[in-house]
């Protein structure tokens, strides 16, 4: 009877013991859930602090000088044609440009003081990007083969900056030159290809060599930024010199339908 009555004590403690180990073991979760979302809330605001900060300096920095352009941009195309002068083709191109620069930072600036994606910049503006660059001097041919479909945003996006970088480099870089744009849907991928016929430029501007070439390691902030956006995205880039000189941009991006 006293062992019986023993055994009975002991389950009891036991059964005790184990549904305070129970609870402590809750409780453990519950404090380490709670740390956690305190400090991804801690990072959520310190990242949110960041984004402000970049957004005030590029107001500060950017927003005023770009309105001047703008401004006066349009001024002397009102003068040029109330005088009845023909407007020259880069004066327009730099009118459009300024607009379109102002309100891409704009939609910039009020993606960075929220969480949304603001950049509405796509494939679907390509011919506009083709017209200005055919108005500032630059022969520009556009050619898509394959199936076109909707892409993914991040990718319609990121594509559409490959082409825009990488038509302002053979601007700035290439001399006297014409450009060829070709984008290829498959149901798997989407590949960009820019080729230029330029002479190009030496030196560190992110175009070198005999050829104006560009190294696909070059440290050019234009084509650090292309590579970033093709590589986040899962694809491959490609710069370099063309056999028989010029250069090509080639980004390759996975793409599945939507």
């Amino acid at each position: 009877m006293f062992y019986q009555a023993g055994w009975v004590v002991s389950a009891g403690v036991m059964v005790v013991a184990l549904r305070m180990w129970g609870l402590h073991v809750r409780d453990l979760e519950r404090r380490t859930e709670e740390a956690e979302r305190t400090r991804e809330e801690a990072a959520r605001a310190r990242a949110m602090e960041e984004r402000l900060r970049i957004a005030r300096e590029l107001h500060d920095s950017l927003t005023h000088n770009i309105s001047v352009i703008s401004v006066q941009s349009g001024v002397a195309v009102h003068l040029a044609r109330k005088r009845g002068e023909e407007v020259p083709p880069a004066l327009l191109a730099i009118q459009e440009a300024s607009s379109d620069a102002a309100r891409e930072l704009r939609t910039t600036l009020s993606a960075l003081r929220t969480d949304e994606d603001g950049d509405s910049s796509g494939l679907g503006h390509l011919d506009q990007l083709a017209v200005r660059a055919r108005a500032a001097g630059l022969p520009v041919t556009v050619t898509v083969t394959g199936a076109e479909r909707p892409l993914p945003p991040e990718v319609d996006q990121a594509a559409y900056r490959i082409v825009q970088e990488a038509l302002n480099n053979v601007s700035r870089h290439a001399g006297p030159a014409r450009a060829t744009v070709h984008l290829h849907y498959d149901p798997t991928a989407l590949s960009i290809q820019v080729d230029d016929d330029g002479a190009g430029a030496v030196g560190g501007t992110g175009r070198s060599g005999a050829n104006g070439g560009v190294s696909a390691n070059s440290t050019g902030l234009g084509l650090i930024g292309m590579r970033e956006r093709v590589t986040a995205l899962g694809g491959k880039l490609h710069a370099g010199p063309r056999d028989g000189g010029g250069f090509q941009v080639r980004a390759e991006f996975p793409a599945r339908a939507r």
